[in-house]
């Protein structure tokens, strides 16, 4: 099912980041997503969209960071502490990579607390 928004929110961001159809083909087309500027106006006019791993290079590349949001999936209701900005999804990212560290992270945010609580097992992250 097609999303009418995104075809209109790629070209708003696109215009946002000053780039051009041509920018962003050439861009795609180095990290290995062959695209035309022809295809780019495909999916900014709407005759076509792009896959999911394509729309989050584009994503990426015009620095959107609640892709939700920015497509319209979002409701308005939903609570603005449960969206991430770009920094704290890369601290989740990097946490999520060095399980060695998780114990001194912990260890680290609960330094000034008289009750630390005590460390919980993997489990509880995930």
């Amino acid at each position: 099912m097609k999303n009418p928004l995104i075809a209109e929110r790629l070209k708003y961001y696109r215009k946002k980041c000053h780039l051009s159809v041509k920018n962003v083909a050439q861009t795609l087309s180095t990290n290995d997503v062959p695209v035309a500027p022809k295809t780019v106006y495909g999916w900014e006019s709407g005759h076509t969209q792009p896959d999911a791993d394509t729309l989050m290079r584009l994503c990426d590349l015009y620095h959107i960071d609640d892709v939700l949001e920015a497509f319209g999936y979002r409701h308005e209701d939903t609570p603005p502490h449960l969206s991430l900005n770009r920094y704290e999804k890369e601290i989740i990212r990097q946490f999520r990579r060095h399980p060695e560290m998780h114990q001194a992270v912990h260890r680290m945010l609960y330094m000034e607390e008289s009750d630390v609580p005590e460390y919980p097992d993997e489990a509880y992250y995930f």
